[in-house]
């Protein structure tokens, strides 16, 4: 697999990856990232973060919204099924 790294000013080293997902769930997490002006990338990349810190990225405001997103793309979660 070929990556493209990238430095910020910042100094933080970013790299261009390819990941599987499913379709759907694509779909809502690149409207969510449209909602916050915010690039793919930078949305999940907050929301791992968040999750390795324990918090939760999303005011409880904002899920009403999401929820209205994974209805319109037709995303049902079960927690019960998981990615092999």
């Amino acid at each position: 697999m070929r990556t493209t790294a990238t430095v910020a000013a910042n100094g933080i080293d970013r790299v261009q990856t390819g990941v599987r997902m499913e379709r759907r769930l694509v779909k809502v997490l690149k409207a969510v990232a449209e909602l916050r002006d915010l690039a793919l990338g930078e949305l999940l990349e907050n929301l791992v973060q968040d999750a390795f810190a324990g918090r939760h990225y999303f005011e409880e405001s904002a899920l009403p919204s999401i929820r209205e997103l994974m209805r319109i793309y037709g995303l049902d979660l079960d927690p019960r099924v998981h990615v092999d």
